[in-house]
C-alpha cells in the first residue's frame, strides 16, 4: 500500500506539473491571439532601447523652483514607474531643473500623461457656479451693490436647485436627481449645461454681506466660506473665462490660500471656489474599484476610495459640519485635480471618519491610474513635456548574446558534471533544469504582457545564477539518497528517507535566497531590481520543480529494474557507494547479504 500510494501521488504530481505547464502555454498563446501578447519577452531600456521624455517645470511669473521640490517630484515619478511593473526604467535629474525619464520601449500617452500630471486633489467650497461656455446675456445686469440671494449663491446655478427650506437629500445639485446621498460618497455632478437658457451671472460685489447661513454662522475673509472673498477682480476673472475654448486655464495661477476661478474636467461648468479647507497630502490610501450598493451587491459604477489621515480626517469632518446647514451651492465641495474640478457634491450630513468616495463617469482604468497618483502623492510642481526622443540600447543585442552563451556555457558544465557524478541519474538533473527553463520562460513572456516585465541584463545574470542554485537542490537530494543506501537501505527505502531529509534543507536554502532577492528588490535601485525579481522568481520555481517534477521522477525511476537492481551506469549502485552488507535471515536456516526490507513494503517491486 505505500508502495502504491507513493507511486500515484508521483504521477499526480507529474501529471499537476504537465497540467500547469500548458496552461501556462495556453494563456501565452491566448495572449497573441486575442491581445498584445509576444512570444518573445519583453527587454529592457539597456536591451531593446526606448523612449527618453524630459519633464520642464512650469513657472508663472517669479516663481522659482528649488533642488528639493526637484529630487521629491523624481521619486514620486520613480514611484509611478515602477508601479506599472519592473520595466527598468531610468529617472534622474538634469541640471538641477529638469527630470529625464527613460523607458524602454515606446510608451503610450496615458503612461506619459501619468507620469508628468501633478495630480494634486485639494478638497475647495464651492462660492459660484455658472455654465462653462458663454450663454445668452440676461434681460438685466446686476449692480455691482448687489447682495446675494437668500439661498446663499453668488452665482445662480445652470441647473434647477432644490428648495431653500428643505435640506439637500441628493448628492448632485439638479433636482432630477433621486439618488440618496451617502456619507462619505461623491457623485458626479450633473453638467451645469443642461439649462442652455440659464445665464452666466457675474459674482456679488464684496460689499455684500454674506448672511450667515451662507458663511457657516461666520464672516471675514479667513472664512473659505465667506462670500466676501469674490472681490470685483474675481468677477470679471469669472465672467471672462470660456471653459471650451483650448488653453483656457493656461495661465493659471493656483493659490492654496485664495479663491480659484476654475472649470471642470471637461469644461461644462466654471467655478468660484473658496480657499483649500483639505490639502491632497492629508489623503494616507487611495484605491479604485466597483462601488457596492446599499444592499452589499457590486454595482458596475466606478469609485475611487480616498483614506484621510488623522488631521485630514478631522478637517474634513469639521468642513462638512458647517456645509450641511448652508444652501446651493455653498453646500458643495468640490475636489479639484490639477487645478479642475473632477466633482462637486453636496452634503446632507457631515462626515467624521475621514473616508470618501469619488465617482465620476469614471473609467476602471482610469481610476485606477488616478488612485495609483493620489495614493503615491502629488508632484510639488506641475511639469511640461520638453522633449521626446527616441533613445538606442546602452548595451545592445552583443550583450545579450554574450549573456546568453554565458548561461549556455554554464548550463554545458553542469549537465557534464552531472553526468559524470550520477551517470544515468544526471539525466534527471538534465530533464529538471530543462522543465525549469521552460516555466521560467513562459512566466517571464506572460508577465511582460501583464504587468510590462522587462528582461534587462541584471535579470539575464539572475538566470544564470539560477542554474547553479537550481543544480544545488538537486545535488542535494541525490547525495541524500546516495548516503541512505551507503547505510544498507533499499533503493526506495532510501528515496523515501532521503526525501525526507533533503526537502527540509532545500527550502532552507530557497528561502535564504529568496529573502535575499526581496531585500534586493526592495532596497536596491533599479539597475538591479531586475537581478532581483529573476532571482526571487527561479527561487519559487526551483522549488515547484523538486517538489512536483523531481522528487516524483525519482520515485517513479526507483521501482524500474535499472535503477532498482543497482546497475553500475545507474549512478545509485550501493557496491559502488560502499554500503554496509547486512547479513539477514532469509528462513528455512538461509542467510542473505541484500539489503535489509523495511517494514512497510519497501521491498522490490514485481
Amino acid at each position: 500500500m505505500a508502495q502504491m500510494s507513493h507511486a500515484t501521488f508521483a504521477r499526480r504530481a507529474l501529471a499537476g506539473m504537465a497540467v500547469l505547464t500548458i496552461a501556462l502555454m495556453g494563456l501565452l498563446f491566448g495572449a497573441n491571439q486575442f491581445s498584445n501578447g509576444s512570444y518573445a519577452p519583453k527587454l529592457g531600456l539597456d536591451l531593446e532601447g526606448g523612449t527618453q521624455i524630459i519633464l520642464q517645470p512650469r513657472l508663472t511669473g517669479d516663481k522659482t523652483v528649488s533642488p528639493e521640490q526637484i529630487s521629491q517630484a523624481r521619486d514620486i515619478i520613480v514611484q509611478r514607474v515602477d508601479a506599472g511593473g519592473v520595466a527598468g526604467a531610468e529617472v534622474t535629474t538634469q541640471g538641477g531643473r529638469n527630470i529625464v525619464v527613460s523607458m524602454p520601449g515606446t510608451p503610450d500617452k496615458s503612461t506619459e500623461d501619468a507620469i508628468q500630471r501633478s495630480s494634486q486633489l485639494q478638497f475647495r467650497p464651492v462660492l459660484a457656479i455658472a455654465a462653462g461656455s458663454p450663454q445668452p446675456e440676461p434681460s438685466a445686469s446686476p449692480s455691482s451693490s448687489a447682495s446675494p440671494s437668500p439661498s446663499g449663491s453668488a452665482v445662480p446655478a445652470p441647473s434647477a436647485s432644490p428648495s431653500a427650506s428643505a435640506p439637500v437629500a441628493s448628492p448632485a445639485p439638479s433636482s432630477s436627481t433621486n439618488n440618496s446621498a451617502v456619507p462619505g460618497a461623491f457623485a458626479a455632478e450633473p453638467s451645469p449645461s443642461a439649462s442652455p437658457s440659464a445665464p452666466a451671472s457675474p459674482a456679488a460685489s464684496p460689499s455684500a454681506s454674506p448672511s450667515p447661513s451662507a458663511s457657516g454662522g461666520a464672516t471675514g475673509a479667513k472664512d473659505p466660506l465667506s462670500l466676501d472673498q469674490i472681490t470685483p477682480e474675481l468677477t470679471a476673472a469669472f465672467t471672462a473665462l470660456d471653459c471650451s475654448k483650448e488653453g483656457a486655464l493656461e495661465d493659471l495661477v493656483d493659490d492654496d490660500t485664495k479663491p480659484l476661478v476654475t472649470c471642470d474636467a471637461d469644461g461644462a461648468a466654471k467655478y468660484i471656489l473658496g480657499p483649500v479647507v483639505v490639502s491632497g497630502d492629508k489623503i494616507s490610501d487611495a484605491s479604485a474599484g466597483y462601488q457596492v450598493g446599499q444592499n452589499g451587491q457590486q454595482t458596475s459604477t466606478v469609485e475611487i476610495q480616498l483614506n484621510l489621515n488623522g488631521e485630514g480626517a478631522k478637517q474634513y469632518a469639521d468642513i462638512s459640519r458647517k456645509m450641511v446647514p448652508l444652501q446651493q451651492p455653498q453646500n458643495q465641495l468640490a475636489a479639484t485635480l490639477d487645478s479642475r474640478v473632477i466633482v462637486a457634491p453636496t452634503f446632507n450630513e457631515a462626515i467624521p471618519n475621514g473616508k470618501a468616495s469619488i465617482t465620476g463617469g469614471f473609467g476602471i482604468e482610469e481610476a485606477r491610474d488616478l488612485a495609483q497618483q493620489l495614493k503615491f502623492g502629488a508632484l510639488p510642481i506641475s511639469f511640461d513635456l520638453q522633449t521626446r526622443d527616441q533613445i538606442s540600447p546602452t548595451l545592445g543585442s552583443e550583450q545579450l548574446r554574450y549573456g546568453l552563451w554565458a548561461g549556455l556555457v554554464g548550463l554545458l558544465l553542469v549537465t557534464i558534471y552531472s553526468l559524470l557524478q550520477y551517470r544515468v541519474l544526471g539525466f534527471v538533473t538534465i530533464a529538471s533544469i530543462l522543465a525549469a527553463g521552460v516555466l521560467t520562460y513562459l512566466a517571464i513572456t506572460i508577465l511582460g504582457w501583464s504587468h510590462n516585465y522587462r528582461l534587462d541584463m541584471a535579470g539575464v545574470t539572475g538566470l544564470i545564477v539560477a542554474i547553479g542554485f537550481t543544480a544545488d537542490s538537486f545535488i542535494v537530494y541525490f547525495e541524500r539518497i546516495r548516503d541512505e543506501l551507503r547505510e544498507g537501505r533499499s533503493l526506495e527505502s532510501a528515496v523515501a528517507t532521503g526525501w525526507d531529509r533533503a526537502k527540509r534543507t532545500i527550502l532552507i536554502a530557497d528561502g535564504v535566497n529568496f529573502l535575499a532577492a526581496i531585500v534586493l528588490y526592495v532596497l536596491a535601485s533599479s539597475s538591479v531590481r531586475g537581478f532581483a525579481f529573476t532571482l526571487g522568481l527561479t527561487t519559487l520555481l526551483d522549488i515547484l520543480i523538486v517538489f512536483l517534477f523531481t522528487h516524483p521522477l525519482v520515485t517513479l525511476l526507483a521501482r524500474r529494474k535499472f535503477f532498482r537492481g543497482g546497475h553500475p551506469m545507474s549512478g545509485l549502485d550501493p557496491d559502488k557507494l560502499g554500503a554496509v552488507k547486512k547479513t539477514s535471515y532469509a528462513g528455512r536456516g538461509r542467510f542473505t547479504t541484500n539489503p535489509p526490507r523495511v517494514a512497510g513494503g519497501e521491498g522490490s517491486a514485481s
